[in-house]
């Protein structure tokens, strides 16, 4: 690899973590707020609201990430991490609305046992298409496979996506075996915000970077 090509994916000195992280919030927010207004008009077991629900408190952070990773492509520059993070998320969105779409023709009982699996990609598509991202982003930085997965399984952002995505599905199985049933449109919000923990790789590359910054801190004074 060239430098010109190295520097086309140089980590600048922020990656720009603590932006993605407050796009998860705003995704909750945003999410309750829609499922407390369908319970209020009595659609708490409308299938289509679920989705809506669904897809706005498991993947609204998606969007904010996607408009995040276009913003930074626009104004150009070396590449990042959390851009190619943002763009992993954007890429996941769509392919959650299929799996539950063939699941209820199927006729997989959704809110039972059965459809655990449903909140976990609604909360985790992104992160698998975001987990990906951040491999291709090493694979061109250091310019061979080897040495990209060896960068990302080192890689504390990374690292905390993988354990996310085993983790996830194991709580929400024992959740719905325990007998919860996402029977309300809250309920259906309230389940996948607590699926949708992929704030935590963004909370540990911002404090990374707060840590690098300040070590580059003491190290110039």
């Amino acid at each position: 690899m060239d430098r010109g090509d190295r520097r086309d994916v140089a980590e600048p000195p922020t990656e720009e973590f603590g932006e993605l992280l407050r796009y998860t919030g705003a995704g909750y927010v945003l999410g309750l707020g829609v499922a407390v207004v369908a319970d209020g008009v009595g659609w708490q077991r409308s299938g289509w609201w679920q989705w809506i629900v669904r897809t706005v408190t498991g993947e609204g952070e998606s969007l904010f990430e996607g408009a995040f990773a276009i913003r930074r492509r626009m104004v150009g520059g070396p590449g990042s991490l959390a851009e190619a993070y943002g763009w992993g998320k954007i890429a996941g969105l769509c392919v959650p609305w299929i799996i539950d779409g063939a699941s209820r023709v199927a006729g997989v009982n959704v809110n039972g046992l059965e459809g655990f699996y449903i909140p976990y990609f609604y909360a985790m598509t992104d992160q698998l298409g975001a987990n990906a991202a951040g491999l291709v982003f090493f694979r061109r930085r250091e310019g061979r496979w080897t040495r990209a997965v060896a960068r990302y399984l080192t890689h504390p952002v990374m690292l905390s996506g993988l354990a996310l995505l085993a983790a996830v599905p194991a709580g929400l199985f024992v959740a719905r075996w325990w007998g919860f049933t996402p029977d309300t449109q809250v309920r259906t919000a309230l389940e996948t915000m607590l699926a949708n923990l992929c704030w935590v790789p963004p909370a540990v590359g911002w404090l990374a970077e707060r840590r690098r910054t300040q070590r580059d801190r003491r190290g110039s004074g």
